[in-house]
């Protein structure tokens, strides 16, 4: 699997050949799901999440600003007010402590961003 990388390595990143990676793992088979940090920095995180159709990470929050970026399948995102519909090619964003849980409706990939608190 591709190696984490830090911003100063001038990252750049090949997710259909990830994807394919993710999916192919010991985790995904057996349990359904399977996610990788490509990212780490200060400021920003991103994670590529695989996800087989009915699996169903629970209601959860970050209590920094992130997107939900489907690469591929569907997602449905059920949010505080409503559910979000997310066929590959779509995005959303989430404010920071919005609750929400995200469900496959079929076998999907996304890359998930998250907003970093720098320390002070």
């Amino acid at each position: 699997m591709t190696q984490l990388k830090t911003p100063d390595a001038n990252a750049s990143f090949d997710l259909v050949a990830m994807a394919l990676e993710l999916q192919k793992e010991a985790t995904y088979q057996r349990e359904g799901q399977t996610a990788r940090t490509l990212l780490r920095a200060p400021d920003l995180r991103i994670v590529l999440v695989a996800l087989k159709a009915g699996r169903k990470l629970a209601e959860h929050q970050a209590q920094v600003t992130a997107s939900v970026h489907a690469l591929s399948g569907h997602l449905r995102l059920k949010l505080t007010d409503r559910s979000a519909e997310l066929p590959a090619g779509q995005m959303i964003v989430l404010g920071p402590g919005q609750a929400h849980d995200v469900y496959a409706e079929s076998d999907s990939i996304f890359v998930l961003t998250l907003g970093w608190n720098a320390p002070q």
